[in-house]
């Protein structure tokens, strides 16, 4: 049984989303848009990472608290899931960021690979791929292909919009892979966008549409 698909309900979330959304946001607007939704998934997507105990003292005596024991890395799609990382980092310094250069074919639809500098093992317990719109799904399989080719040993995806077509996609190629979402759209139109989506994330968060 494939794992669950999480599709945010939190009040705060949605109300951004209805900004993102919309034909008249500006890049700056839609920048800060994606970081406050992503940063929102983040602690949805992370709630059950391990913890340790950790002494710690306070102004008033000694105390056992926990911290996190995973090691998380954040895999952002070029180039659009970069804002998406940097919000994610902000919440999570510790983390470390792993690139990958991603780029689907307008033909055929397919994802072409065009950089990649994660080593042969990457030192994090917890990938998680990062990519604003998963719509036929096939960036996603490709990134987590590339994470477990390297021996990542938990992988988790999170997106801002999908389309039923990529999360069948992504389910059917690594089904233990959770999904976590701000929304989830009707369908993908015949070239291949989210409907009724928010157009190209990435050029609408560079202004180069």
């Amino acid at each position: 049984m494939p794992a669950p698909v999480h599709v945010s309900t939190h009040p705060l979330i949605h109300h951004k989303l209805a900004r993102l959304r919309a034909l008249d946001t500006k890049p700056p607007e839609f920048r800060e848009l994606v970081s406050t939704i992503s940063r929102g998934l983040f602690f949805e997507a992370t709630r059950d990472l391990r913890l340790e105990p950790v002494t710690i003292s306070t102004p008033l005596m000694e105390t056992t608290c926990r911290q996190l024991a995973d090691r998380v890395g954040l895999v952002p799609v070029l180039r659009a899931g970069l804002g998406m990382a940097e919000a994610m980092l902000e919440a999570l310094p510790e983390a470390v960021v792993w690139h990958l250069g991603l780029y689907r074919d307008h033909a055929t639809l397919k994802p072409v690979t065009y950089y990649n500098k994660l080593p042969p093992k990457p030192e994090m317990d917890v990938g998680i791929v990062l990519d604003p719109m998963l719509a036929t799904g096939g960036s996603a399989i490709a990134a987590i292909d590339i994470l477990k080719k390297a021996s990542t040993p938990r992988i988790i995806f999170v997106g801002l919009i999908a389309a039923p077509e990529g999360v069948s996609a992504l389910q059917s190629a690594h089904p233990e892979v959770p999904i976590f979402l701000a929304a989830l759209d009707s369908h993908l139109n015949e070239i291949g966008y989210i409907v009724p989506g928010l157009g190209d994330a990435g050029d609408r968060q560079f202004g180069t549409a």
